[in-house]
């Protein structure tokens, strides 16, 4: 189990101390996320107007905003991936039968061949045998 992590974080202009067992780099980055959101509503027209209840309230909005629109491109990209699978799937599948096809078409080919071959050999002996017989 990873040990207990404390830092010491600025988010909104005040110092807080988050504790838990990410890393340091973790724990900054998401105490980076309020912060710049923090900053981000601060420029919102009536954002400073608004009591710390709704203050707190419009932040808390926008932040599972932001999660739901992350959710939502993770699931788009989760339905893209699988649709790229089964794209991929589809193709090794279409390469496989055009594979046996094609050794089916060279073993057909192939006896083609040996049968032209044995019938050229019969036309010779058939040939040498009827000159044969009318040489007589």
């Amino acid at each position: 189990m990873s040990s207990r992590t404390d830092l010491k974080v600025l988010i909104g202009g005040k110092v807080y101390t988050l504790s838990g067992y990410e890393s340091e780099e973790y724990l900054q980055k998401i105490a980076l996320y309020i912060d710049n959101k923090i900053s981000e509503l601060n420029k919102t027209p009536g954002y400073g107007r608004m009591n710390a209840e709704m203050q707190r309230i419009f932040l808390e909005l926008n932040m599972a905003d932001d999660y739901y629109k992350a959710k939502k491109r993770i699931e788009e990209l989760e339905s893209d991936m699988e649709d790229r699978d089964k794209a991929d799937y589809d193709l090794k599948h279409e390469l496989i039968s055009a594979q046996l096809a094609l050794e089916k078409s060279s073993k057909e080919t192939q006896q083609l061949r040996d049968e032209i071959l044995e019938l050229q050999k019969k036309v010779v002996r058939l040939e040498a045998e009827s000159k044969a017989q009318t040489g007589k």
